[in-house]
């Protein structure tokens, strides 16, 4: 165009056409010439940006996509139904079938027969939450190997809210089982190859810093002293139980025998050292730690008719045994101890237990052991 428009102005000189019109025609011409070659210009500067955010698009793309596909954890995503769309390699590899093979199959068919219609009725209610869930299923790899799995699903939900796919994580746990199981077995063992210690009823146990006691058999009173110098009740360590000086924050701690006790000792640098007696006794250190949240709810009710009744429900859940009149606790407490336990005194428990047994709540077997029957 700018060649032509050149010819033009050149011709004009030398061959005259139209004096008063094409003068003005090729001015506007011109105009129009760089107007195009602007918008030439610029549509050239968008294609362009336009060629650069594609790069940047594909190169997080392939990014994502190598983080989806190289992940150490088996990656599926699946229609709301579980028919598999996608799958990475560790994906391929835990299920024992290639990539292309694991495209369009049902999730269902590597559950083991026996979890599949509780794994079909997870996935129907699957579309109706906004958490992510977690199931434990077994899964049967193509070879026919069986192993545990913990599968993590999250739903994928459109503008609309609509749910269009799920999105499911699998691990191997068969090793967390194989610990489980083993902590199971180590729970037994803690008694085995330590020194047993031995208290009769009433007797105190010494309280040595680093040292944490196992009850193996009995029943151990925990207590301190309030100001007015009067024992209060801290925590009942039954048998499978923990507790130690390094368990608590007070100052006055004392522990003794309800009755004849057998324990074991465990030292701090012991547990330190064995990541598998840590993890054997961290729920026995959360069971003490919840009953004492317990006796804290206790302390905190206003009425000690309501102090009490919590007291012995307490009591039903830490030392019941199912008799056929009831729940019968299996270590005698005396008046005081109950008291104690309750922060009031002797005399107001004592009628607090009448009243009880006249509304036929509670009552006494020959060894004078209470008998919860309907609280």
């Amino acid at each position: 165009m700018h060649r032509r428009l050149t010819d033009l102005y050149d011709n004009l000189n030398t061959v005259p056409v139209m004096p008063n019109v094409l003068p003005q025609a090729l001015v506007e011409l011109g105009s129009a010439s760089e107007i195009v070659h602007i918008a030439t210009e610029e549509l050239r500067q968008q294609n362009e940006e336009l060629l650069q955010t594609r790069s940047l698009l594909e190169t997080e793309r392939q990014r994502y996509q190598d983080l989806f596909e190289f992940a150490p954890d088996a990656y599926l995503v699946t229609n709301t139904s579980g028919i598999i769309r996608e799958a990475n390699r560790t994906a391929a590899i835990l299920l024992d079938i290639s990539q292309h093979h694991l495209i369009g199959k049902p999730m269902t068919n590597f559950v083991a027969l026996p979890d599949r219609q509780s794994f079909r009725a997870h996935l129907i209610q699957l579309s109706e939450s906004n958490k992510v869930k977690e199931l434990i299923v077994h899964i049967q790899k193509r070879n026919g190997e069986l192993f545990d799995a913990a599968m993590t699903v999250g739903v994928v939900r459109n503008q609309e809210r609509q749910p269009i796919a799920l999105r499911w994580l699998i691990r191997d746990i068969t090793e967390r089982k194989q610990v489980e199981l083993a902590v199971l077995k180590n729970d037994c063992d803690l008694s085995q190859n330590r020194l047993w210690h031995k208290c009769s009823k009433g007797d105190f146990i010494p309280l040595k810093p680093g040292i944490i006691w196992y009850v193996c058999q009995g029943c151990v009173k925990l207590t301190t002293l309030c100001e007015t110098g009067e024992e209060v009740i801290v925590g009942l360590a039954g048998e499978g139980m923990v507790f130690g000086s390094s368990l608590t924050g007070l100052h006055t701690y004392q522990a003794t025998a309800l009755s004849n006790v057998e324990l074991v000792s465990i030292h701090l640098a012991e547990i330190a050292a064995s990541p598998m007696l840590s993890y054997t006794l961290l729920p026995k250190i959360n069971q003490r730690l919840q009953q004492t949240e317990s006796f804290l709810l206790i302390a905190g009710r206003r009425r000690v008719q309501d102090r009490f009744h919590q007291l012995l429900v307490l009591l039903q859940q830490e030392i019941g045994q199912a008799v056929e009149q009831g729940t019968r606790l299996s270590i005698r407490l005396t008046h005081e101890e109950l008291a104690s336990a309750c922060c009031t005194t002797r005399v107001t428990i004592t009628r607090l237990i009448g009243q009880l047994q006249q509304q036929g709540k509670i009552s006494f077997d020959s060894r004078h052991h209470i008998i919860i029957k309907n609280l």
